[in-house]
């Protein structure tokens, strides 16, 4: 048997993967201080929830929970869009499947953490972050006309 051709990344593909490797440093960055210090950090789902607040549009809490699922989904769609570049031949499914891995990961570590505790609901919103990401690239590419089927058929001889 011969070994399979081994075929190489695209520029576009290795750049992602590259991107991919500094945001997932920033991400685990991130999810990964203590609370204290990522309080810092994501501190904006705060100062947001309190001018909702203030301006009577809901509660705090209210506003606070949802401002958090929505930064929540919004940290992973760049880790579906640049898993969807980095690796054109993964399908829709393994994309989010990857996304959705990651989380558990990110929520398993943070359950050790003293600090720090999981919830399904950031893994919820993880996923969907990532199968967003990854429906962009895939939406673009169709619009672009990249893996489209030809129209064109072979005639059988």
């Amino acid at each position: 048997m011969s070994a399979p051709p081994i075929v190489r990344a695209g520029t576009g593909a290795v750049v992602a993967r590259v991107l991919l490797v500094g945001y997932l440093l920033f991400v685990g960055f991130t999810v990964w201080l203590p609370a204290t210090v990522s309080a810092k950090v994501t501190g904006l789902v705060g100062i947001i929830a309190t001018w909702v607040s203030d301006a009577g549009i809901a509660s705090y809490a209210r506003s606070a929970f949802v401002l958090e699922i929505l930064a929540n989904v919004a940290l992973f769609v760049p880790i579906g869009l640049l898993l969807a570049l980095a690796w054109p031949r993964l399908r829709l499914w393994q994309t989010v499947l990857i996304g959705a891995l990651m989380s558990v990961l990110i929520e398993t570590v943070q359950g050790l953490m003293p600090s720090r505790f999981p919830t399904l609901s950031d893994v919820i919103a993880n996923t969907t972050g990532t199968l967003i990401g990854a429906l962009i690239v895939a939406f673009i590419l169709y619009l672009a006309g990249v893996g489209r089927p030809t129209t064109t058929r072979r005639l059988a001889a």
